[in-house]
């Protein structure tokens, strides 16, 4: 937990990502990265120079099964209030619209009523799961899909939502927080969701390995 703390310090200093008096909601997937997340910003805000609230937020998908309980004992044990949103993204896109291509369309789904749901709640950060592999694996989705280098912000406002997203493990290395969320036995709620583990982000993902096994600094030369 150490480094992970460290590595969110760092992100927090170099990027500005948290100031006095933001509440910051964790967008909770119930994934690894997002239940890191929340455990971490709990217990950074107790040393952090900046005084701040957490609060996490779960968008239910309409998909079974996703059983909440235990990230809301986790959340109780932390003392950060945990909101649940039950929506039916999820059965849109795979039972009404039955989308081929699914995951660009749920993300924009998903962002939006994570949003909303923030306002609501009287957040005026989002802060997301995001990891360095995460914004490496951008970089590669933007480039050979799109033909540009690009990936995502630390930080970044959304003029039309009046909220700023950050991602304060933008530092952090994937493997790093498989370790931790075992030695620490989160309670990861299994993907529902038809589509995982076959998305062209997983190739970025097998790709990423590959170069790094011809070129062992690549993650840390990528990054910078």
């Amino acid at each position: 937990m150490k480094k992970v703390l460290g590595c969110i310090r760092r992100a927090c200093e170099d990027f500005h990502l948290i100031e006095d008096g933001d509440i910051v909601a964790v967008g909770v997937s119930g994934g690894k990265d997002s239940l890191l997340l929340l455990y971490a910003l709990s217990l950074y805000r107790k040393f952090a120079p900046q005084r701040f609230e957490v609060k996490g937020l779960t968008l239910t998908m309409g998909l079974e099964p996703f059983d909440t309980s235990k990230v809301a004992a986790l959340c109780e044990k932390l003392g950060v209030e945990y909101i649940v949103r039950p929506t039916e993204i999820g059965r849109i896109i795979f039972e009404e619209r039955h989308e081929k291509n699914p995951c660009s369309l749920c993300a924009k789904m998903r962002r939006g009523a994570l949003n909303d749901l923030a306002k609501e709640c009287g957040c005026n950060k989002v802060a997301l799961g995001h990891h360095r592999d995460d914004a490496l694996e951008t970089l590669l989705l933007c480039l050979l899909h799109e033909g540009r280098i690009h990936t995502f912000h630390p930080k970044s406002y959304l003029s039309k939502a009046d909220l700023t997203v950050i991602r304060p493990m933008v530092y952090l290395p994937e493997k790093h927080i498989i370790h931790v969320a075992r030695e620490m036995q989160l309670p990861i709620i299994p993907s529902p969701c038809p589509a995982n583990g076959a998305t062209e982000r997983e190739e970025m993902k097998y790709l990423l390995d590959s170069l790094c096994k011809l070129y062992p600094n690549a993650r840390e030369m990528m990054l910078s």
